[in-house]
């Protein structure tokens, strides 16, 4: 954890920065500053701070004036021997207020209320890309609904050997060789289907278990031959035969 401290009395500064150490030894104070001009030279060239201890009171003037400078991202805590800008403190990133002469006991619950603080902000940042992550994984359905006629039946995506495009109707044929038409586009199903179906060009999504065979077509295409009956040749692109073949193989 790298700590900046602001304070003006040089004595004080060094016995703060020997404590805070001396509660966490991850601890680095990489600079001790003693005025608002040299914290706003220094805090200007952004450098790299998790946490700042700072006195209200320097001897160029009050260091609410440093924070209204410079924008910082890094929490505050104030320390100051009056308690008269206990308010203006947490305007500004402040998180916990000292008052002077402090104690070890004092600082050891600053640093702690800051590491409870971050915890709790990790957690929900997890949760959050935890649920981002969720919600932009495919939902992956088991079954889809067909309509015929009147009736609305449910057919398992096991049980559908391919679904194709013709004619401008998306429709879909199970290993029993019954037909239905979809209200869903090939890219929604191709969007709602598991690892046992692959997209071999445009119009055709293929169940590994439908497929017979592949064969060498023209100019390095491959050609499908399924178990069920299908008068349409299925056609997959050299470039696309590579990706297709790695799939076949992991049935």
């Amino acid at each position: 954890m790298r700590i900046l401290i602001i304070e003006d009395e040089q004595l004080t500064a060094n016995d703060f920065a020997f404590s805070i150490e001396e509660l966490r030894p991850n601890i680095t104070v990489i600079n001790i500053l003693t005025s608002v001009k040299s914290a706003i030279t220094f805090l200007k060239t952004k450098p790299t701070i998790d946490l700042i201890f700072s006195d209200i009171q320097l001897t160029d003037g009050l260091s609410f004036e440093i924070f209204e400078a410079v924008e910082i991202d890094a929490p505050i805590i104030f320390c100051t021997a009056y308690d008269e800008y206990a308010l203006n403190a947490f305007d500004v990133n402040g998180i916990a207020y000292l008052l002077k002469p402090f104690t070890t006991d004092a600082i050891k619950m600053a640093i702690e209320k800051f590491e409870n603080l971050t915890q709790q902000k990790d957690n929900k940042l997890a949760k959050l890309l935890q649920y981002m992550e969720q919600s932009n994984k495919p939902k992956v359905s088991s079954t889809i609904l067909v309509y015929q006629g009147e009736k609305i039946i449910p057919v398992s995506f096991n049980n559908i050997a391919l679904v194709y495009l013709k004619n401008g109707l998306v429709k879909l044929r199970t290993f029993d060789n019954q037909i239905f038409i979809v209200s869903e586009t090939l890219e929604e199903l191709n969007k709602m289907k598991n690892s046992n179906f692959f997209r071999v060009n445009r119009q055709y999504l293929v169940h590994q278990k439908a497929i017979k065979n592949a064969a060498k077509y023209f100019n390095r295409k491959l050609i499908l031959h399924l178990h069920i009956p299908f008068e349409e040749k299925i056609i997959i692109s050299k470039e696309k035969a590579p990706a297709f073949l790695d799939w076949l193989a992991q049935s």
